[in-house]
């Protein structure tokens, strides 16, 4: 796909995360629209991966480790054709199987995640895997960073490193918010490229919601120079609707009609 296109679908899957929300009363709406254009660049255009073979063995692998960012994973694996659009329509039915974090009864997700600090650890262990018996994809894991505050991440980078993970990429969704206030507030993740740097990753920065920096980062990394990769992607919570971005109340905050109205109106008036 062109970057023009990839601007388009991810438009797209933003109205679908912001429907999806609003009709289910339920979600996370600033978290999952930080992330929509590393999601949709790594489903449309990055990864080696295959809707209607999901478990084929060569295929590339991706863990969402910030699991309360599932909606917008699951609107872009339905976006991509892994599963009927119907089940977005119905997102937290009981009977659906799209849950308010990601879980692998879902086609397209590999590990039910959502217990923040632990799917970096389980990424880093996949790409092992691949390294050990000699395959050749690769494993991207998206952690927030608010999650960073977590100790294991930091047990996860040393592993990564010492194993010598080049196959691995962490992309950080840097959009330095977390559930009630600033990361800078709650527990300062700075210096960030300094602290990845010394763990021994190659690191790689960019603006995580501009699609033609994307595509330069990732076109970019060398993925046999012996070194884990991390990518801190500078996003915007709650990107792409102007009353949500940068504030702290919209990582789970439902927009009422008016919101929702307001939203749409926006996203349909996008200039992409």
């Amino acid at each position: 796909m062109t970057i023009k296109e990839l601007e388009l679908k991810a438009n797209s899957i933003r109205k679908a995360i912001v429907n999806m929300i609003y009709n289910a009363k339920g979600g996370h709406l600033g978290t999952s629209l930080s992330e929509v254009d590393i999601l949709t660049y790594l489903f449309f255009s990055c990864m080696n991966i295959d809707p209607e073979s999901p478990k084929k063995e060569e295929r590339d692998r991706f863990i969402l480790s910030k699991g309360h960012g599932s909606e917008g994973l699951y609107c872009t694996l339905q976006a991509r054709g892994y599963f009927p659009e119907e089940w977005i329509d119905h997102y937290m039915d009981h009977s659906n199987p799209l849950t308010i974090h990601p879980t692998n009864k879902v086609p397209g997700i590999e590990v039910c995640t959502g217990a923040l600090g632990h799917g970096l650890s389980i990424a880093a262990g996949i790409a092992l895997s691949a390294k050990l018996n000699e395959k050749n994809y690769k494993c991207f894991a998206l952690t927030g960073d608010g999650e960073l505050q977590e100790g294991s991440n930091w047990e996860a980078a040393m592993f990564a490193s010492q194993k010598k993970l080049d196959n691995f990429v962490w992309i950080i969704d840097y959009n330095k918010l977390q559930l009630f206030k600033s990361v800078e507030d709650t527990v300062s993740l700075e210096p960030i490229r300094g602290k990845l740097e010394s763990f021994g990753f190659d690191v790689h920065e960019v603006d995580g919601n501009d699609m033609t920096g994307i595509h330069n980062t990732f076109s970019s990394i060398d993925f046999t120079c012996g070194k884990p990769h991390a990518v801190i992607a500078h996003t915007t919570k709650g990107k792409g609707i102007s009353y949500a971005e940068n504030v702290a109340a919209w990582h789970h905050k439902i927009p009422n009609t008016q919101e929702w109205e307001q939203a749409i109106k926006e996203l349909n008036n996008a200039r992409v």
